[in-house]
């Protein structure tokens, strides 16, 4: 399990490193602000362990910059109720209070990585088509989706955060002649910007100062798959020319190296920003949009699916009650009354977490209204 730990007082930092250290299942890797933390955290890591108060960006920003890619834990030693709410708000499972013996930790820390297991085998178990939902706004998507997963066309995913874009991604490739071949999920946003040309084609030994060993890019790992690129907003305009060429001439060539390497893979990408915009500001370009635009997929907002959820709620109770030993829970009028009528800015993404955190917190097999914690955010 790879953990990034981001404390600002050097005792800590390095305190919490060597006891650690004893823990040979863990990798370690620590960082002194939250700034440098964004600035090297990529998809390899499981779990982030962050202070609150620090320099340059206190914990809570630094986790709204995350976005939910990562778990995390918060320690802190000035905590309030304010800023346990609201981190929780935000996703996070464990508030550990300064000073805490490493036992605590360690048992945090291990409770997550069972979860992060149980959440695996649960996606490995799982059918794709029982994240979609059913309503009307959704099962014409849904009909575009099952006609272009049996073609290679390349499909682009328009939608807010949150909606279920991989997901749709993994339904077209599970549909598509693809479907025993790998399929590839990489996202633009979650990769520092000078490591995302190496991430997507690999890169020789010795083509730049730490690269002590040669190392196959995702478009080889995806060859006869899918390769999915989600928030393609975020790539590097001068990195966009060269993906424009892998996908006109299927080929591609790593860093460092003077040979082609052919490769058939077939292109899913997402956004949730207005690449015309972008296009118009120059930060995109446009033979490139063109060319992933061959088939354009809207997911309609949750807000805007009102009759799915209810069932999806339900259908994430029952999957996070098993998950953590409870007996199935069920929600309370009340509650049902309350998702019904939040907008659900963060879509099916925010809808999984309340519910996950409903299902921690309630007392009892009946989730009321006041587990939710939407009485909160309207406030906000």
């Amino acid at each position: 399990m790879k953990i990034a730990i981001v404390e600002d007082d050097i005792n800590m930092r390095k305190s919490l490193e060597i006891a650690m250290s004893d823990y040979k299942e863990f990798e370690i890797i620590t960082f002194k602000n939250a700034v440098d933390a964004l600035k090297k955290l990529d998809e390899s890591f499981d779990l982030i362990i962050t202070d609150i108060n620090m320099p340059k960006m206190d914990g809570i920003e630094f986790i709204k910059e995350l976005n939910g890619r990562y778990e995390v834990i918060i320690m802190t030693g000035n905590a309030t109720l304010s800023r346990a709410i609201e981190s929780i708000q935000l996703g996070v499972k464990d508030f550990l209070l300064k000073p805490f013996d490493i036992d605590t930790l360690i048992e945090a820390i291990q409770r997550e990585a069972k979860v992060q297991k149980v959440k695996k085998s649960v996606q490995e178990d799982s059918s794709t088509e029982d994240f979609l939902g059913s309503s009307p706004a959704l099962e014409k998507v849904l009909s575009m989706a099952k006609k272009a997963a049996k073609t290679d066309a390349s499909v682009l995913l328009l939608g807010e955060s949150g909606v279920g874009k991989e997901v749709f991604a993994s339904y077209i490739h599970k549909n598509s002649p693809r479907a025993q071949k790998p399929f590839v999920a990489i996202n633009m946003a979650a990769l520092p910007e000078n490591l995302i040309e190496s991430e997507l084609f690999g890169f020789e030994k010795g083509a730049f100062t730490d690269a002590t060993e040669a190392k196959a890019g995702q478009f080889e790992l995806a060859n006869g798959g899918t390769l999915f690129l989600d928030e393609i907003a975020e790539m590097p305009y001068g990195v966009q020319a060269k993906l424009l060429r892998a996908l006109q001439e299927k080929e591609i060539r790593r860093l460092g190296s003077s040979k082609s390497i052919k490769v058939d893979i077939r292109v899913i990408a997402a956004t949730n920003a207005d690449l015309t915009c972008k296009i118009a500001n120059k930060e995109f370009r446009e033979d490139l949009y063109y060319r992933l635009n061959t088939i354009p997929l809207h997911i309609p907002p949750l807000r805007e699916r009102k009759e799915e959820i209810l069932p999806i709620a339900q259908a994430i109770c029952v999957t996070h009650s098993k998950k953590y030993g409870f007996e199935t829970k069920h929600f309370s009028k009340e509650a049902e009354q309350e998702l019904q009528e939040y907008q659900w800015p963060g879509n099916i993404r925010e809808l999984i977490s309340v519910v996950e955190r409903a299902v921690i917190l309630s007392e009892n097999n009946e989730i009321q209204k006041e587990d939710l914690f939407l009485e909160v955010k309207k406030i906000k």
